[in-house]
């Protein structure tokens, strides 16, 4: 049995479009497209851990919303992780991509032709049915 490592992500909103985040070279799963997130460490709450990862990755504040549900997803060599995503909304920073290849900007029906991390891609496909449109 292998266990279960925690990691959320940012599903963040901005005039109908979604923030993406494409991985580095030198990142596991290379140049596959993702929400932005982390870790969640010991004793971290997953809110607590999104501010502090985006803040990090991509110099943003932001306000965590709605936790929407959850993906555990089994990698190669049983690497199993529980993707925990939120929306959010940006509430100040300066956008800087510090460890991610590149960010775009990506319209609601637009996300499914991105080559997303595969623990990515049933929330993805979950919001874009559910999210039509937000304010």
């Amino acid at each position: 049995m292998c266990n279960t490592l925690q990691v959320v992500c940012a599903i963040i909103v901005q005039n109908n479009r979604v923030l993406c985040a494409q991985r580095a070279e030198n990142m596991s799963l290379p140049l596959k497209w993702e929400f932005p997130g982390g870790k969640i460490e010991p004793g971290e709450s997953p809110e607590n851990c999104l501010k502090r990862e985006i803040k990090e990755e991509l110099n943003l504040f932001i306000e965590v919303g709605k936790r929407l549900k959850s993906n555990v997803h089994t990698y190669g060599e049983g690497r199993q992780i529980e993707l925990i995503p939120f929306l959010a909304r940006i509430k100040g920073g300066d956008l800087q991509v510090r460890e991610h290849k590149q960010v775009i900007w990506k319209g609601f029906h637009d996300l499914k032709n991105l080559d997303w991390a595969e623990a990515d891609i049933p929330i993805m496909r979950v919001f874009v049915k559910n999210h039509s449109q937000i304010e």
